[in-house]
C-alpha cells in the first residue's frame, strides 16, 4: 500500500528544513486552508493575499505535493484517451491519423494543465470505460472512434462518467460527439469523380465502423443523385491497416473488377490502393482516379499527390478537450459536426 505520509526523520543539523503548509500559514498570518487556496490560485482568496502567500512559498522553495493534492481534491489531473479497436485488433496506433490526433490531444490537454493517459482496447470488456475513471486513473475520458463500443460508452455516461467521443452521431447516443460530416465528405469525393467522367467508382472501407458506414451512405446518396447505383463488385470491405487494405484491393482486381475511380475511407487505404493499382498496370490518375479521407501529412507528398477529404483535426482536438473538461465540471455538452473540405491534388 502506497503511503503519502512523510517519513518522520530528523534532518541533519546542517540541512535547512523545508517549510510545510502550516509554516507558510504561520508566516503569512492566515489559515492553512487559505494557503491551500492561494497556492491553487483560487479567486476566493484576494489577489493581494494570494500574491503574499505565493511569495513566501516561492522564497522558501516550497513545492506542492501533487499526490497529496489529488487525494485532497479527488482529481487526478489526467484525462484518459481511449482508442477502441474491437473491430480490428491488429490496427496499430502508429497509423498516421491516430498519431496526429493523439499529438493534438496531448498538446491541447497540456495547455489546460492536464496529462494524458493512453488506453487501447482491442477486446470488449464490460465496464471498461467506467473503470478508467472509477479506478482513479483519470477524471474523464475522450474516446477516439466508437468501433463496436457504442453501448459501452452509453453505459458509462449513464453511470455519470464524463465522456466525449470523436466519431459519428448514432441513434440513441447519450454522449456528445465531435467529428466530421462523414456522409458529406464522401459525397464531395464521389461528386468530384462523377463530374470528371468517372462512372465505375469503387468504395473502400469497413462499413461496420460508424464513421465508415456514414461515408458509405454519403457515397450511395451521391450516386443516387446522379441516377447511379453502386456496383456490388466495387464495394470492398477494406481495413484501415495498410497491408490488409492493399490485399483487399488486389483481391478485387483479381476478380476482374476494373474501377475508374476510387473513394477510400482513409488516406492509408487510398495509398494502399494506388500501390495495388500500379502493380496491376493501372495508372493513377489516367486510368483510375483515387480520393482518400483525412488529409494526413504525407498525402501532399505521395506520388501522385493525394486528393483527399480533409478533416479538421486541430479544431476537433480542441473541442474534445473543451467538452470533456466541461463534462467534468458538471456542465451539459453538445455534439459538434465539423465541415469537411475536398483537397484536390494529382490523384484525382
Amino acid at each position: 500500500m502506497l503511503s503519502c505520509m512523510p517519513t518522520r526523520t530528523r534532518p541533519p543539523s546542517d540541512t535547512p528544513r523545508l517549510l510545510s503548509m502550516a509554516d507558510i500559514a504561520q508566516a503569512a498570518g492566515v489559515s492553512e486552508s487559505t494557503v491551500s487556496r492561494a497556492l491553487a490560485d483560487n479567486p476566493v482568496v484576494s489577489a493581494r493575499t494570494r500574491a503574499h502567500v505565493q511569495k513566501i512559498a516561492q522564497d522558501a522553495g516550497y513545492r506542492i505535493n501533487p499526490v497529496a493534492r489529488c487525494l485532497r481534491s479527488r482529481r487526478t489531473g489526467i484525462i484518459a484517451v481511449a482508442i477502441p479497436l474491437v473491430h480490428q485488433r491488429d490496427q496499430h496506433l502508429s497509423d498516421p491519423f491516430m498519431m496526429t490526433m493523439l499529438a493534438l490531444l496531448a498538446d491541447a490537454l497540456t495547455a489546460r494543465g492536464y496529462s494524458m493517459l493512453l488506453s487501447k482496447t482491442a477486446r470488449h470488456t464490460d465496464g471498461w470505460v467506467v473503470d478508467l475513471v472509477c479506478a482513479g486513473h483519470a477524471d474523464g475520458v475522450i474516446v477516439v472512434g466508437q468501433s463496436f463500443e457504442h453501448d459501452a460508452i452509453n453505459a458509462a455516461v449513464g453511470r455519470g462518467v464524463p465522456v466525449v467521443v470523436w466519431g459519428e452521431q448514432l441513434p440513441g447516443q447519450r454522449y456528445a460527439t465531435v467529428g466530421s460530416d462523414n456522409a458529406e465528405g464522401a459525397a464531395l469525393a464521389t461528386r468530384h469523380l462523377l463530374e470528371h467522367g468517372r462512372d465505375r467508382i469503387a468504395f473502400l472501407g469497413d462499413e461496420r465502423v460508424p464513421e465508415a458506414a456514414a461515408r458509405l451512405a454519403g457515397f450511395r446518396a451521391e450516386l443516387a443523385r446522379h441516377g447511379r447505383t453502386p456496383q456490388r463488385n466495387l464495394l470492398v470491405r477494406a481495413s484501415f491497416e495498410a497491408d490488409e487494405a492493399y490485399r483487399a484491393v488486389k483481391a478485387m482486381l483479381a476478380k476482374g473488377a476494373r474501377p475508374d475511380g476510387v473513394v477510400a475511407c482513409s488516406d492509408v487505404i487510398a495509398l494502399s490502393a494506388i500501390r495495388a493499382l500500379g502493380e496491376a498496370g493501372l495508372r493513377v490518375p489516367q486510368d483510375v482516379s483515387v480520393i482518400g479521407f483525412d488529409d494526413i501529412a504525407m498525402a501532399a507528398y505521395s506520388h501522385p499527390s493525394l486528393t483527399t477529404v480533409r478533416q479538421d483535426l486541430p479544431g476537433g482536438a480542441a473541442l474534445l478537450v473543451e467538452k470533456v473538461l466541461a463534462a467534468i465540471a458538471g456542465e451539459a455538452t453538445t455534439t459538434h459536426v465539423l465541415a469537411p473540405v475536398l483537397m484536390v491534388r494529382e490523384s484525382a
